[in-house]
């Protein structure tokens, strides 16, 4: 794809259309933004389109249009395309569909699009269109409601119908490009990101997926942006299995584990949310404020009862209301009367109500503690006949203090009702965000603190993706063998000997020195504990004799090894591989009772000490590796050692999967006592 052309096409300075029902829209609505180059109507038999007069064909068109927009049949839009390509066109958004959505006669007919198109880039097919609002461009089959702006977010949607609601929101969001996907046949989600990522006039991303095509070019663009600091916030839709089935019927895409995008997200800085509401006002946030650089934040309100719930909102979150020192009470104490007390969040009663400049003073001094940002509660009252001027002062007092110190300020409502729209345009033409609902507002400024965090990490080096080569026939190591290839990586294994017979048993258990592990081994014996072929803590010989004539029947030849004591936690790490993500690793609680617990982190390849110390840190059972209750700590390097050794022998040998549970941790070191791998 030629990505000049693509530039054409997203900022176009001509535009032509083809199709009758949608291509109208498409000439209209860029006519009521203000698209000020030439428009071209394309239909074989009308005479005009929306008022445009119409070229019967595509060679007649007295330039190469730097955008197209083709809302005409599935076969139509192959030959359209073809001819722009020869043109020398810019590109084409393709509303039209039946193309890979539909099937093999439908993916047969999007190779052949794929050839007329050449280099010349194509949005789609079965996709809505484009706006963009910076240069008031609509490649749209429908009206939409966005306004002209000059900076602002980039929305990409692999959903026409999400989209478009999106282009209605009136919450003062300022967007700047709207991008629907559909196939996805050419131009994909990173080659958007990282366009949009060359127009300082975008300042934040936002992404609904279902899937990714392409994850080594995904991976590029958003370490992009987190070199530019442009932060990216994901809706990614298949948490579910039945959602990932939707999602694959839908687009074609490939929805990969749900716990690996998280996974995916976190190592490049992108913010997660679960909802349109807090997507929207995530952006926003990141758009107006921008990322948070301290996790310091204070709230005012005239309500005790809102003092309260924010600050029990604010406690799932990695957000502080910070307590002010003796003379900042002391400062905005004196703004106030004696029956105030003042604290964080701040409840300033309602003595200064309707008196801007008190509430100027109150603010001010409040604000003067120098918070990442101040939020002041506001519920307009929104209903025919009510008078909204003493809220509007409230604002503007707001308003003022922060001017007066160079302050970040939010007007923040409980509900979208409350914030009408003329106190919105108010907090746009003061510079005071305004935001709706208490907890998505805390949430938002929870993801603009690590995205700030995201951007004071080194940037993460590119994806890793190497899967394990295909056979029909899967090769499964014994542990003894598993814990010697992994021993000549570094990897501490317990001292032990393979024996075929009782004999050998007792004499490797005389020079170990009791007590002792025995273990059946045998490559069909991978969970040793439910087939019995393990005993532990053998003290003696007759016990070692009873338990190795029971082994001997489940497998030719045993494990004896010594007895860990002294163990302080026990860890699974696991390396496995998922079709889009490749080999990536497991690091969690291990032991029997790994299923039930459920206490793991992902890691992508390739991955640093670093980052597996900082696992470790998220697990629940962090505080046994800490010393719990009097126990020691844990030798967390070690710890740290032996995953990173298994990950070095992950990059010399293919892996299918592979379990280390469990690890066994110790204050002095840790210690593998099992270990699968499959080739």
């Amino acid at each position: 794809m030629d990505y000049q052309r693509l530039q054409r096409l997203l900022a176009p300075k001509s535009i032509a259309v083809f199709g009758t029902q949608g291509a109208d829209f498409a000439i209209s609505e860029s006519q009521k933004l203000g698209f000020d180059g030439p428009i071209y109507a394309v239909h074989p038999t009308r005479d005009h389109l929306a008022g445009l007069p119409c070229y019967q064909h595509t060679a007649q068109l007295p330039q190469a249009p730097d955008a197209a927009y083709v809302a005409v049949n599935a076969e139509a839009a192959i030959t359209i395309v073809a001819e722009l390509n020869a043109m020398g066109a810019g590109g084409a958004v393709l509303y039209a569909a039946g193309f890979s959505e539909v099937g093999d006669a439908g993916m047969e007919r999007q190779q052949r699009l794929l050839e007329a198109a050449g280099n010349m880039p194509i949005i789609g097919p079965n996709c809505y269109g484009v706006i963009n609002a910076l240069d008031k461009a609509v490649l749209w089959p429908d009206q939409h409601g966005l306004a002209q702006v000059d900076q602002g977010v980039g929305i990409i949607t692999q959903s026409g119908n999400i989209g478009l609601n999106m282009t209605m929101q009136q919450i003062g969001l300022p967007i700047a490009y709207m991008f629907t996907m559909g196939n996805q046949a050419q131009v994909d989600i990173a080659h958007i990101v990282d366009a949009m990522l060359s127009d300082p006039r975008v300042n934040a991303i936002g992404l609904h997926i279902e899937g990714i095509n392409d994850l080594p070019a995904f991976d590029a663009a958003a370490r992009r942006a987190l070199a530019q600091q442009v932060p990216i916030v994901a809706i990614k839709s298949g948490r579910t299995a039945a959602a990932a089935q939707i999602a694959l019927s839908h687009t074609s895409s490939l929805t990969g584990s749900d716990q690996l995008f998280d996974a995916l997200f976190e190592r490049l800085g992108i913010v997660r949310v679960n909802t349109v509401p807090e997507f929207l006002e995530t952006l926003k946030l990141l758009s107006l404020l921008g990322p948070l650089p301290t996790n310091r934040i204070a709230s005012m309100s005239c309500s005790g009862g809102e003092a309260g719930m924010m600050a029990d909102l604010a406690d799932n979150t990695c957000l502080h209301f910070a307590s002010l020192t003796k003379p900042q009470q002391q400062a905005v104490q004196a703004t106030l009367n004696d029956y105030v007390e003042v604290s964080n969040p701040l409840d300033y009663h309602t003595f200064i109500w309707g008196n801007r400049a008190a509430m100027t003073n109150t603010f001010s001094a409040m604000m003067a503690a120098e918070f990442g940002a101040t939020m002041l509660l506001l519920d307009w009252p929104n209903y025919s006949g009510a008078d909204p001027t003493q809220w509007d002062n409230a604002l503007l007092a707001l308003a003022d203090a922060a001017k007066l110190g160079k302050h970040q300020a939010i007007v923040l409502s409980s509900m979208a009702e409350c914030l009408p729209a003329h106190a919105i345009a108010l907090c746009q033409q003061h510079g005071v965000i305004p935001m709706i609902g208490l907890d998505t507002c805390l949430q938002a400024l929870h993801s603009a603190y690590r995205v700030q965090q995201a951007f004071d990490r080194p940037l993460p080096k590119p994806l890793s993706i190497s899967h394990p080569a295909t056979t029909n026939q899967t090769q499964l190591m014994t542990e003894y063998e598993a814990k010697q290839a992994l021993k000549a990586y570094g990897l501490p294994i317990p001292t032990g000997h393979l024996v075929s017979s009782t004999q050998q048993a007792i004499a490797a258990a005389q020079d170990i020195g009791y007590p002792v592990t025995i273990k059946a081994v045998s490559e069909s014996l991978s969970h040793k504990t439910e087939h019995h072929a393990v005993y532990l803590n053998i003290s003696n010989q007759q016990e070692l004799t009873s338990a190795a004539s029971k082994l001997l029947q489940l497998a030719e030849q045993m494990l004896v090894e010594r007895m860990e004591t002294d163990v302080l936690a026990e860890l699974i790490v696991g390396v496995n591989s998922d079709p889009l993500f490749g080999n990536y690793l497991l690091v969690g609680a291990g032991g029997i009772l790994v299923e039930l617990l459920q206490d793991s982190q992902l890691l992508l390849l390739p991955c640093t000490a670093k980052d597996v110390h900082k696992a470790l840190q998220k697990l629940t059972i962090k505080p046994l590796l800490e010393g719990y209750r009097g126990q020691p700590p844990s030798d967390q390097q070690a710890i740290v050692d032996a995953i990173m050794a298994v990950l070095s022998y992950t990059r010399h040998h293919p892996v299918r999967e592979m379990d280390i549970n469990p690890l066994l941790v110790k204050a002095d070191g840790c210690v593998a006592v099992d270990a699968l791998i499959s080739r």
